[in-house]
């Protein structure tokens, strides 16, 4: 697998949809995760698409190094905004043996996410397959209501 680097323009068009999200508009299943920074003690927000499998719902942090995922993994709760609803809740880091069904089910959930993951060079062709194969690459953030 070839290094990972950010799609040309994801910061660009990250402050523009948490700038639209912040007005209340809805874009798709787009939300907005807010966490503590582990650094600066202050609020990062991020756009995220959250996704269900079997009844419960799940984050992918698909870029390995994204300052979210560390965020998320020390602070371990948040804010989840969608709209002008938000909510607490707590991410719970799903360990590496059980990230394959989570994994599987993002390329039919998140669609758009795998264009951006193919580009980015985190997987080449974005099967279901190739997602579960590559568990350890991959964070999941099961996403429990506080």
């Amino acid at each position: 697998m070839n290094k990972v680097a950010l799609p040309r323009g994801l910061r660009t068009v990250n402050r523009v949809v948490k700038a639209l999200l912040g007005t209340g508009i809805r874009i798709g299943d787009i939300h907005v995760l807010t966490v503590v920074g582990r650094k600066s003690g202050q609020p990062r927000s991020t756009p995220v698409t959250p996704y269900e499998v079997d009844g419960e719902r799940y984050l992918l942090g698909g870029y390995p190094g994204a300052d979210w995922v560390h965020n998320a993994r020390a602070a371990g709760e948040g804010t989840l905004a969608h709209g002008r609803r938000k909510k607490r809740v707590r991410l719970v880091e799903v360990p590496v043996a059980e990230r394959g069904p989570m994994l599987r089910a993002f390329p039919e959930k998140v669609p758009n996410g795998v264009g951006m993951m193919v580009k980015a060079g985190a997987v080449t062709e974005g099967s279901p397959e190739e997602f579960a194969a590559n568990a350890d690459r991959f964070t999941v953030f099961r996403v429990v209501g506080a």
